[in-house]
């Protein structure tokens, strides 16, 4: 079975190094050096002419993932913006200040998301326990779960993370994500078949991160 490769992107020349470097899908965000967040109409309208499959980031802010009504309003303004864009889906999270899934925030996204595909984000990692997300995930109608098993990187969390496969039982793809790179893919996918796995193939440049043609062949060679 194939694994496909999810490559995240905060500008337009990043969208043109993964659509060249083979990546089959791509997360659209702002400020990758936050975590990521709402795109810009730039990218999204770059991206909307790219030929490959496309998810958005929603957030609104930088910094943790409690949301006030109001940045409710702003994320249901900017899948608004997403959708006019004609992409595949888009990726968000929220969580209560208890640390479990803020449901209701989530429930509300998910309905005006309707036709479009969702990924959670990895607002599950901060969760006290991270499996935990699967079987709510899967509840709301995410399709995609992206997460490093709570661990800084995906490889620290692969013992969690292949829980969160077993958990899954093909009912939503578990996505790994953060230190994924071609140097330690093999391990990540040595223990069980994830369909997909995500990473910023990026490189440092005169201060910025720059997704780079080379790593992201580099990966798609050491996976297949």
């Amino acid at each position: 079975m194939k694994t496909n490769i999810e490559i995240c992107i905060d500008s337009c020349s990043g969208i043109d190094a993964a659509v060249e470097g083979g990546a089959d899908r791509i997360e659209l965000c702002s400020s990758l050096e936050c975590g990521g967040l709402t795109p810009s109409l730039e990218v999204l309208k770059h991206a909307s002419e790219c030929g490959i499959h496309v998810r958005s980031m929603i957030r609104p802010r930088k910094g943790d993932f409690v949301y006030s009504s109001e940045e409710l309003k702003k994320m249901l303004s900017d899948i608004d913006m997403a959708r006019s864009f004609n992409i595949e889906g888009v990726v968000f999270g929220a969580i209560l200040s208890n640390g479990s899934l803020d449901q209701d925030l989530l429930e509300e996204l998910i309905s005006y998301s309707v036709g479009l595909k969702k990924t959670l984000h990895r607002v599950v990692d901060t969760m006290a326990k991270t499996q935990d997300s699967v079987q709510t995930g899967t509840e709301l109608g995410f399709d995609t779960i992206l997460s490093s098993g709570g661990k800084n990187t995906a490889l620290e969390g692969l013992s969690v993370l292949t829980e969160m496969h077993k958990l899954a039982s093909g009912k939503i793809n578990i996505m790994p994500g953060s230190g994924v790179n071609s140097k330690n893919v093999k391990q990540v996918l040595k223990y069980c078949h994830f369909d997909w796995v995500h990473s910023s193939c990026s490189i440092e440049k005169n201060g910025y991160k720059l997704t780079d043609v080379q790593l992201i062949k580099d990966l798609k060679n050491a996976i297949n």
